[in-house]
């Protein structure tokens, strides 16, 4: 998915994300599955489901949306050809047919993807969704006035990379055939086995020409789900949504669309959110969020009442915070300089530092501990769960510094608990014992962003993070070690500048399998082997934990958004 802040953005609006994060009572069927108050704790249909937020859905329009799997809120107005599979766990991290019949038919090499869209798919007017409507709904996302969304079409699609949108360019894009009604035709650059998942993106929801209103669509975007806009204010920070009568359950096995309307209210202080949905009174017993957290010290008053602790939703999402060095920089030019911080590094006291165990699992790998990213276990620079300081101060003896060294670490002062100043400090702390001094440089959220994506200014040590666009090691991996993927003009990525061309030929040959689960072990065997050249540090995978309303059933928390699926949410 691409960068911290942008991920938190993200996944407020999808939860993909991004954008772009909730323990008491864990995640699974049999611990969250039709929860709720009252002695019957089946869902029905029915009521009014409300969500408090802090962000607003300031992003209506499909085109401008980045997120994975659909989205959350976005997800209940706008239908794409493949959505996330709506089960907990690990179950949740596959993709599955929404408008079309299936998942893809892909070509010999993967290269032309083919759909079918199901019959009797209809819009909140009652008209038919055909495949023209699909393909200028991805037309329309390359419109410069309505940028924002992944850039995964413009490199993948056959002459895409310069293609300005329907607006200056009526012929459309060639790449993407409709030759009836019901069936569109793909054509890609090279071998994309995961397109199936690019699929899910909001860029494929169908939008019809005739209702294009340009930069307004997202006041009103025409509803292909089970709910429709009917109120959009403040540029998003209050929506209503009833239900879309046209919308049939039969062509939607994912979306359970329970509640009969849903009440967006955003732009809340995060401590307001969790004390209305803590205290759960009128309304809010009916409520949930889909982008406020527990702090720890929330938590802490959570997990001591068990009524409260009860309604705690626990998700993950793939995402990994990490030490990031330059090796243009000295001394992390040295791999044995690079070595000793890993070695020093004391997690533990990081883990602490982000909040404690409940809200932060330690990582030694770069991809997070998920089946379907293909998680390999490994640690390279084993250091303990308190570092190893001794064989740290051994290798920078062997880098030619046996009196320690003096280095710089760079973060930001946003107090996100990620590559914030608790996290620099903890990593000072650490790296103290090994005989390496670091001084703190702290800087402002823009600044911070500014400074570590462009090549130009990037600095030799700082604090990163990076979330997946879907559930698998390509989206993880590639962004952040394909040497064909530094930016030397714009915003990069490739932390470590690493272009190895073994690297850059196995990302090729694992693209090209449509097995996805072999793909997956293929991308877990890359992680270590990257990990061998001790580029990036890992510090810890993030655990979401969320309150939500006594009276909110049906509580479904997957591996690919880490956060509750309100499709699935009944509040009677």
């Amino acid at each position: 998915m691409r960068q911290p802040s942008v991920i938190a953005r993200r996944l407020a609006a999808a939860s993909v994300g991004l954008v772009v994060a909730a323990g008491a009572a864990a995640c699974g069927p049999k611990d969250n599955d039709a929860k709720g108050a009252g002695g019957d704790s089946t869902p029905h249909q029915g009521g009014t489901l409300t969500v408090l937020n802090s962000q607003p859905q300031q992003d209506f329009d499909p085109a401008r949306l980045y997120t994975s799997g659909g989205g959350n809120v976005p997800s209940l107005v706008l239908r794409t050809l493949t959505t996330r599979n709506r089960e907990n766990g690990a179950a949740g991290a596959k993709v599955v047919p929404d408008l079309a019949t299936d998942t893809g038919r892909p070509s010999k090499d993967a290269t032309v993807w083919t759909y079918t869209l199901k019959k009797g798919l209809k819009y909140e007017d009652g008209t038919p969704i055909t495949s023209a409507d699909i393909k200028y709904g991805i037309e329309r996302s390359f419109a410069p006035e309505l940028s924002g969304g992944a850039p995964y079409l413009r490199d993948w699609l056959v002459g895409a990379a310069h293609y300005q949108g329907p607006y200056k360019d009526k012929k459309g894009l060639d790449a993407i055939e409709t030759p009836d009604s019901r069936t569109l035709v793909f054509h890609l650059n090279k071998p994309e086995g995961e397109f199936p998942y690019l699929a899910t993106q909001t860029q494929f929801t169908p939008v019809p020409k005739a209702k294009d209103t340009g930069t307004k669509y997202e006041e009103h975007p025409v509803s292909s789900g089970p709910y429709k806009v009917v109120k959009n204010e403040n540029d998003g920070e209050t929506l209503v949504l009833e239900r879309n009568t046209y919308w049939s359950a039969a062509t939607d096995e994912e979306r359970k669309a329970y509640p009969d309307r849903i009440d967006v209210r955003s732009g809340l202080d995060s401590s307001v959110i969790n004390q209305r949905l803590s205290a759960s009174q009128g309304a809010d017993a009916a409520a949930v969020t889909t982008d406020t957290n527990l702090g720890p010290a929330e938590l802490a008053k959570v997990t001591g009442d068990k009524a409260l602790a009860s309604r705690v939703g626990t998700g993950h999402f793939g995402y990994t915070n990490y030490l990031a060095f330059n090796p243009t920089v000295k001394p992390f030019d040295d791999v044995k300089v690079r070595q000793a911080i890993s070695y020093a590094l004391d997690r533990s006291s990081v883990v602490n530092a982000a909040g404690g165990s409940s809200l932060a699992e330690p990582a030694t790998t770069f991809l997070p501990d998920q089946k379907s990213f293909g998680y390999t276990p490994y640690d390279l620079f084993p250091a303990g769960r308190n570092g190893a300081p001794e064989k740290a101060g051994e290798l920078l003896k062997e880098a030619g510094h046996p009196g320690g060294l003096t280095i710089t670490l760079t973060h930001s002062n946003s107090k996100d608990f990620e590559t914030s100043p608790e996290i620099a400090t903890a990593v000072q702390d650490a790296l103290k014992k090994a005989g390496i001094t670091v001084k703190l440089q702290g800087l402002e959220e823009n600044d911070y962003k500014g400074k570590i994506h462009s090549v130009r200014t990037e600095p030799g040590f700082f604090l990163a993070h990076w979330g997946a666009d879907w559930p698998s090691g390509g989206p993880f991996l590639a962004p952040i070690f394909d040497g064909r993927q530094i930016v030397k003009d714009g915003a990069n990525f490739n932390t470590g500048l690493l272009n190895d061309k073994s690297v850059n030929s196995e990302i090729d040959s694992i693209n090209k399998l449509t097995d996805l689960d072999a793909a997956a072990k293929r991308w877990g065997a890359l992680d270590k082997k990257i990990g061998e050249q001790a580029l990036v540090v890992p510090l810890f995978h993030p655990v979401y934990k969320r309150l939500y309303g006594k009276d909110v059933k049906n509580i479904v928390i997957s591996d690919w958004t880490g956060v509750l699926d309100i499709s699935q949410v009944a509040v009677k």
